[in-house]
């Protein structure tokens, strides 16, 4: 009776992987890599515990432009988190291998500090490649700028003898591996579904040949963008203003050009929407402030986004938030937003913000308001939809806001003609409450926070000379306020999706 052959032992398999490692080690500890005993030691001392990786994420958070070059390097530094924490907590523990042995590397290799942890796999190699693969899913070109880097810390640690070449070949896979976790749970922003974008109907304009653009000179980084603007499209006329006087050039350039340009942040942005929609004129946006929601929200996150819009003529329609009385009250003038109106602390903490932002600076000034917002001792009281009730806080967006990961993210359609309502209830703790209505997310009842569709929103009962917000401005209300949306009610130039 014939037999089936045996299944081999693991232990012939391993021995022979083993005698290729160490061959594969000795080859590069014996041949001459020009200039790398100047270059490798250092590079590897530099990643130890991610302080490479974390100023290369600073810098291009820095140096890079636009929101792709934050999110690249926030998700680069996730990224290498993760593959930390995997490396640390399981794999090091799992195969506890020995260090190779140091005699075959030339002295002038090795590290001055050697490692006391188990050889496989390597850290270095996974925080690496988990740094650098993080970058590259959001941005592929800083990918491309890290890539090499990545792979020369990686060699390095074979160069310098403290690991086997299957050390690094390992940590590198763990380290892709946790990259595409983490993306599995926070999404890219190319993994998101395409806004809605309901086509608009605009003219071509290449090169800018016929557009206005209207720049808020003390607008976040509109300077810089507006010389960007001047590069991209030299036939555009760019006109800087002061902020005192941008209404009157937002009106007088929708009556001199085919379409309207604008530069600045989201209440810039606000301000051009309400003129080009009264004047019927299509928008074209430049992101130029601090956070620049709606530009990103349509997908525009730099100059070129607008330009190659303008040269082809795409564009879509969005919906206008809409309030009345506007903050003007007294002139019957109905107000508007695109991105949030609300009441509450948010109102208090951009005012307290703005007041100090010129002394201190924007991020310091952030974080004092929200102190003194939250510092509040009474929460707010209104009529809203008929019932009376304490609130912390009211916030109504211009279309669903949806969720990247664990926090409230951007909006998938500009044109659903529906109000995403968010009420945080009264209580003795507006911090705990805020904080738990931030964790529970996308829940749409909870005993401090209620998320509800709604097509219009009546707030009555407010003490007259109640601050709100809309797009980061703020103004005083009467006792009554209506906000509903006008449905498509604004053309602006839009890149067509990728």
């Amino acid at each position: 009776m014939p037999t089936s052959n045996p299944i081999p032992s693991p232990g012939p398999w391993r021995a022979r992987l083993t005698r290729y490692d160490l061959a594969a080690f000795q080859a590069v500890a014996d041949r001459h890599w020009p200039g790398a005993e100047h270059v490798l030691p250092r590079l590897s001392r530099g990643a130890n515990h991610g302080l490479l990786w974390f100023g290369a994420a600073a810098g291009m958070a820095a140096l890079g432009s636009g929101a792709r070059s934050r999110r690249a390097a926030l998700r680069g530094i996730a990224s290498l988190g993760v593959a930390s924490a995997a490396i640390n907590t399981v794999a090091k523990r799992a195969v506890r291998r020995e260090r190779p042995i140091l005699d075959l590397v030339p002295v002038i290799r090795r590290l001055k500090r050697q490692p006391f942890t188990t050889s496989f796999p390597s850290g270095h190699a996974a925080s690496a490649a988990a740094f650098a693969t993080g970058v590259a899913l959001e941005s592929k070109g800083w990918g491309a700028v890290v890539a090499p880097v990545a792979v020369a810390v990686a060699a390095s640690r074979v160069y310098t003898g403290v690991h086997y070449p299957s050390d690094v070949l390992a940590g590198a896979a763990l380290g892709v591996g946790a990259a595409f976790a983490l993306r599995g749970v926070v999404p890219t922003r190319g993994q998101l579904p395409a806004p809605g974008r309901p086509p608009g109907q605009a003219p071509s304009l290449p090169a800018g040949d016929g557009l206005v653009v209207v720049v808020n000179r003390e607008s976040g980084s509109a300077t810089a963008a507006a010389g960007l603007v001047r590069d991209a499209l030299p036939l555009a006329t760019v006109v800087e203003c002061a902020p005192s006087d941008l209404s009157g050039c937002l009106e007088e350039a929708a009556g001199r050009g085919r379409a309207l340009g604008v530069c600045g942040g989201d209440g810039t942005v606000n301000l051009a929407a309400s003129v080009a929609a009264t004047h019927g004129v299509p928008l074209a946006v430049f992101p130029g402030g601090t956070l620049n929601h709606f530009a990103y929200d349509l997908g525009i996150e730099a100059v070129h986004d607008t330009a190659t819009a303008l040269a082809s003529g795409d564009a879509v329609r969005v919906d206008l938030g809409r309030f009345r009385p506007g903050p003007h009250g007294a002139s019957g003038a109905d107000g508007y937003f695109l991105n949030a109106f609300s009441l509450g602390v948010y109102p208090e903490l951009v005012r307290t913000r703005e007041r100090w932002a010129p002394r201190i600076g924007g991020w310091p000034a952030g974080v004092l308001a929200a102190f003194e917002a939250l510092r509040g001792e009474r929460p707010l009281t209104a009529e809203l939809q008929g019932r009376r009730r304490p609130l912390w806080l009211l916030f109504v967006g211009n279309g669903m806001f949806q969720r990247v990961g664990p926090a409230p993210g951007r909006r998938h359609n500009l044109a659903d003609g529906l109000l995403d309502v968010r009420v945080v209830h009264g209580g003795r703790t507006p911090a705990l409450r805020l904080l738990a209505a931030a964790v529970a997310g996308p829940l749409t009842r909870s005993p401090v926070h209620a998320a509800v569709r709604r097509r219009q929103v009546r707030i009555s009962g407010l003490a007259k000379g109640t601050p709100y917000a809309y797009d980061g401005e703020v103004a005083h209300s009467g006792t009554e306020l209506v906000i509903d949306k006008v449905p498509e009610a604004l053309t602006v130039y839009c890149p067509r999706p990728v």
